[in-house]
């Protein structure tokens, strides 16, 4: 699926996203996504993982849950959609969901992994759908989103992580070296 997405396909808090994800198959795009961020990641310590850059931000590791999470949850929608969903899907306060998961807790290696299969499992979906499908319009927290917009939504927002993670952890000179 080259990018060929009409901003009435989408909420305009979201172009922030699309706009950021290169031209090319979509599917492909996801799944280069998955090898570079786990490239990005292996190395990363869990000393390291517990970095924050400021006093109320998010640790690494509960970055990294974000975006598993946001995935599942854009997945979810893509999938209700594809089959035709017509109820008005829910919204979420994704600073609840990481107050409340036990980001912290877990391996970096294990919060990764978890990444890496919930990207697997997006393309493995993508994979399987028709191309009327890939069209289907339904409702995401009150706006209306079509099955393609959500997959360059799911692949924007990685992208957008990935650059604070590089920009704001990684390459902070508070960054632990270990």
């Amino acid at each position: 699926m080259k990018k060929l997405i009409e901003t009435s396909e989408y909420a305009p808090y979201y172009s922030k996203y699309i706009n950021d994800v290169p031209q090319g198959d979509i599917i492909d795009i996801l799944a280069q996504q998955n090898e570079e961020t786990i490239c990005l990641l292996q190395d990363i310590s869990e000393n390291q993982a517990h970095f924050r850059y400021a006093p109320e931000k998010w640790t690494l590791k509960e970055v990294i849950g974000h975006m598993a999470d946001t995935e599942q949850i854009m997945g979810y929608r893509l999938l209700s959609i594809a089959r035709g969903e017509i109820i008005s899907l829910p919204g979420f306060n994704e600073n609840e969901y990481v107050r409340n998961a036990s980001f912290n807790n877990q391996t970096v290696k294990a919060l990764i992994q978890n990444l890496s299969i919930i990207r697997q499992s997006t393309v493995h979906l993508l994979k399987s759908l028709t191309s009327e499908a890939w069209v289907r319009k339904g409702i995401a927290n009150n706006s209306e989103v079509t099955v393609r917009a959500l997959a360059y939504i799911i692949a924007g927002h990685e992208l957008h992580h990935r650059k604070i993670i590089t920009g704001r952890y990684i390459n902070s000179v508070e960054f632990p070296s270990s």
